[in-house]
């Protein structure tokens, strides 16, 4: 059976967070991006109390998704955040998805994402950007494999790991809304997408 056929079981569900029981996992699934690898530009990785708090603060406004297996259980995780703290940016937001190295190139960052974008479009927000290191080629095939295209780069921004590495920026259009768009909307007043 493929990767691809194996993320896309039954028992693939994709729900919202919950900072107490999925704080220590998505810490375990963050820490291979920070130690040891420049897709991060954090030097320590955080431990679950920071993790679950950066979850609750991110679901006060918006979503943080879990990928989980009935046999494996969380496996992955999607989240949006704040672009900028500049009123005229709200209805922007940044994006980012982890997943577990057993389990990566296997279309559970891809699921991930599109549950996002939908709760997202949802929402009301109009744009979504992600930074990329780079090199990274699974993740440029992530972010390119949801729409979104390469807006720009930063060159030699972030130092780490002993050398300059670039950021790519994508961006994605999440709707057209005619003249000035309403406010995005409270997250638990979202309707199930299904």
């Amino acid at each position: 059976m493929s990767g691809t056929a194996r993320a896309a079981r039954a028992d693939l569900h994709i729900r919202l967070a919950d900072p107490e029981r999925d704080a220590e996992r998505a810490a375990e699934i963050y820490r291979p991006a920070v130690e040891g690898s420049a897709i991060s530009f954090e030097e320590f990785a955080p431990e679950a109390p920071e993790m679950a708090e950066r979850i609750r603060a991110v679901l006060t406004f918006r979503p943080w998704l879990v990928a989980e297996t009935d046999d494996a259980g969380v496996i992955g995780y999607a989240y949006a955040s704040e672009h900028s703290a500049r009123a005229a940016y709200r209805w922007t937001v940044n994006i980012s998805a982890y997943v577990h190295p057993e389990w990566q190139g296997r279309g559970v960052g891809k699921r991930l994402y599109g549950e996002l974008l939908a709760a997202l479009r949802q929402q009301g927000f109009v744009n979504a950007c992600a930074g990329v290191t780079v090199p990274n080629p699974a993740s440029v095939a992530l972010h390119e494999s949801i729409g979104m295209s390469v807006v720009g780069v930063y060159r030699r921004v972030g130092y780490k790991l002993g050398r300059w590495h670039d950021v790519a920026w994508y961006g994605l259009r999440l709707s057209e809304p005619e003249g000035a768009p309403g406010e995005p909307v409270w997250q638990w007043e979202l309707k199930p997408s299904r």
